[in-house]
C-alpha cells in the first residue's frame, strides 16, 4: 500500500497516481552521472589590418588661438593620411579637448596659480588595411604635424573563420579530455547534455614577421591570436 504525506492526501486518486509515477523518475534522472570538461582552443593567422591611435597637440596663448593651430595641423594629417589611401570610413576623431596651463603653484605671491596658455589636443583612430604601407602611413603622418602616437595594434578585418576555427578547436580538446578522464576511471561516454561557450579573446603572438615596404617607419606586424573556451558535460555510460 502506497503511503502519502498528509498534504496529498486532500488530492483526486489520479492526480496522486501520476504524482506516485513521476517522482521516481525525476528521482532516476537527476541520478545519471555525468562528467564536466572545459577546452580551450588556440588558432593564430597572420594580421591584415591595423590600427594607429595618434594625434596632435598644440598650444597657444587662448584657448580659441590652441584650437585653430591644433585644427590646421589635424587637417593636413588627414589631408596626409587620405593621400595614402586611406579611406574616410577609416579615420575617426576619438578625443578632443582644450586645457589651460597653470603655473605659479611654488609661488607665494597674492592671487595663486595663473593661466599661461592653453593646449589643444585632437586624437584620431586611423585603420591601415594595407599593411605593406603601414610604415609609410606613420612617417607621413607624423611628417605632416602629428605629434602624438599613442598605440599601434594589428588584427583582421574579418576575425569570424578564425574564431569558429578555435571553437572547433576548444570542442575537440574537450573531448579529448573527457575521454582520457573516461577511460582513467573505467567508463564510457555518453551523449552530451550540454554545451557552454566560455568566452573568445584575441592577443599579439610574438613572430616577427616584418612588412615590405618602400619607405617610412619600419614596422613588424607578427601574428594575432584568437582562443576560445568551451564547457561541455557528458553523461556517463559504464
Amino acid at each position: 500500500m502506497t503511503h502519502f504525506p498528509q498534504g496529498l492526501r486532500a488530492l483526486p486518486l489520479a492526480a496522486l497516481a501520476c504524482l506516485a509515477l513521476a517522482m521516481p523518475l525525476r528521482a532516476e534522472t537527476q541520478m545519471v552521472p555525468t562528467i564536466t570538461v572545459t577546452g580551450e582552443g588556440n588558432v593564430e593567422a597572420a594580421p591584415d589590418i591595423a590600427t594607429i591611435q595618434l594625434g596632435v597637440t598644440s598650444t597657444g596663448k587662448t584657448a580659441a588661438e590652441a584650437l585653430a593651430a591644433n585644427n590646421a595641423a589635424m587637417e593636413a594629417v588627414m589631408a596626409r593620411l587620405t593621400a595614402a589611401g586611406i579611406a574616410a570610413r577609416d579615420l575617426q576623431t576619438t578625443g578632443l579637448s582644450v586645457n589651460p596651463n597653470w603655473t605659479g603653484y611654488e609661488s607665494s605671491s597674492v592671487g595663486g596659480p595663473q593661466i599661461s596658455g592653453y593646449t589643444a589636443s585632437n586624437m584620431l583612430t586611423v585603420r591601415v588595411r594595407a599593411l605593406e604601407g603601414l610604415g609609410g602611413v606613420l612617417d607621413a603622418a607624423v611628417s605632416d604635424g602629428a605629434n602624438t602616437l599613442n598605440g599601434l595594434s594589428f588584427g583582421l578585418a574579418d576575425p569570424k573563420p578564425v574564431l569558429d576555427a578555435a571553437r572547433k578547436a576548444a570542442v575537440a580538446d574537450a573531448t579529448a579530455r573527457a575521454t582520457l578522464l573516461a577511460e582513467a576511471a573505467g567508463v564510457k561516454l555518453g551523449q552530451v547534455v550540454s554545451i557552454t561557450e566560455g568566452g573568445v579573446a584575441s592577443a599579439p603572438v610574438m613572430v616577427m614577421e616584418k612588412f615590405a615596404q618602400d619607405a617610412g617607419v619600419p614596422t613588424a606586424g607578427g601574428e594575432v591570436g584568437y582562443s576560445a573556451n568551451v564547457t561541455v558535460v557528458w553523461q556517463l555510460a559504464e
